[in-house]
């Protein structure tokens, strides 16, 4: 029997300490722990733990950079606090961003940088990102986005040139992956919510849409503007597709990884776990994303969470056959009050005896 144990955080267990408990209740499979995180939920630390290095945090002009080296890939995170008062961050810079990568690039060279894009609350389409890389124009591309009025010219020829043959993949949550950068369903749609002049929103809105165009306007395929994850983290996705690069939920790096070679068998189950197991949330992004590797196996797939709070009816719509709690009732929880690793393996023995042929 083959197992993939593929976690996500449980309490103050990362991916990988929640998946090697779990991987205790099939003492006679061939098990597979496979660290897995989101976008602003661990995923340095499951590259850390996938590539079997460790995180690395440290400051950068006011910024919290998380990084970990492979050895041909690197994962960054840097985050800021919000910008202060309500209403869209017309002018907060990525700038911080794009000054952590090309710290990195002077440093070394990899194959591949994943970029948790979710650390930063700007607006700006990634223009402080390019700006930090080298780009050039006739406004001041670190102001934010109300400092890109009047754009006409953007030359990023010198930021491809610091990246050279590295490629850019920029981790963002999984349903932005398919978010606009302008329009209707643009991300200054959110304007609308907080009560911002219509007026202010088009301007906003126009500004991107020069930005989008001028980026693109050396690649094959224009309208990047509008094209799928542009919109994501504040526009950040724009910047990265307008660099050639791609977008990725946090999971699919640990996925990819653990996927068998064609003609291999894959699992025959699958394994996952989460804190809470509820309707709102549905486990979160590394839960949706262990289901869909299950049924793209054909496989069932199983979930140990702290609690489960949603029906049956409501997990097999989302392809999870089976859900199991740690602690039934409130009554179980212990001083400490997060699940620890012993918990969690009971649980994984207790399940096993179920799921094992």
């Amino acid at each position: 029997m083959r197992v993939l144990v593929a976690a996500d955080t449980v309490g103050a267990l990362s991916s990988r300490q929640a998946g090697e408990a779990l991987a205790t209740g099939w003492p006679r499979a061939r098990v597979a722990v496979v660290p897995l995180g989101t976008a602003g939920g661990g995923f340095v630390q499951a590259a850390a733990d996938l590539w079997g290095t460790r995180t690395v945090t440290t400051g950068l002009d006011g910024a919290v950079v998380t990084r970990a080296d492979g050895r041909e890939e690197v994962a960054l995170r840097v985050e800021q606090g919000p910008p202060p008062g309500p209403g869209l961050p017309l002018a907060a810079t990525s700038v911080p961003l794009g000054a952590a990568l090309a710290a990195l690039l002077a440093e070394r060279r990899p194959r591949r940088v994943h970029v948790d894009l979710t650390g930063l609350a700007v607006h700006d389409g990634g223009a402080g990102l390019l700006a930090a890389l080298g780009a050039e124009a006739d406004v001041a591309l670190d102001a934010g986005v109300a400092g890109l009025t009047g754009l006409s010219r953007l030359d990023l020829r010198p930021v491809r040139a610091r990246l050279g043959g590295t490629e850019l993949v920029g981790v963002v949550p999984a349903d932005a992956l398919t978010l606009p950068l302008l329009g209707l369903r643009g991300i200054t749609s959110r304007g609308r919510d907080a009560g911002l002049d219509p007026a202010d929103l088009l301007r906003t809105d126009a500004d991107l849409e020069q930005l989008a165009r001028l980026a693109g306007e050396d690649q094959p395929d224009a309208g990047l503007g509008s094209r799928p994850g542009a919109g994501a983290c504040g526009g950040l996705g724009l910047a990265v597709l307008a660099l050639g690069g791609r977008l990725a939920s946090g999971p699919e790096l640990g996925l990819a990884a653990a996927a068998p070679g064609e003609g291999r068998p894959g699992p025959d189950l699958v394994v996952t776990a989460c804190s809470v197991f509820d309707f709102a949330a549905r486990g979160g992004g590394v839960v949706a994303a262990a289901a869909a590797a299950a049924a793209a196996a054909l496989a069932p797939c199983v979930v140990v969470a702290g609690e489960v709070l949603i029906g049956a009816r409501e997990m097999r719509t989302m392809g999870v056959e089976a859900a199991y709690a740690v602690r039934e009732t409130t009554a179980d929880v212990p001083a400490g009050g997060d699940v620890g690793a012993a918990e969690l393996a009971a649980t994984a023995h207790r399940v096993g005896r179920s799921w094992s042929w």
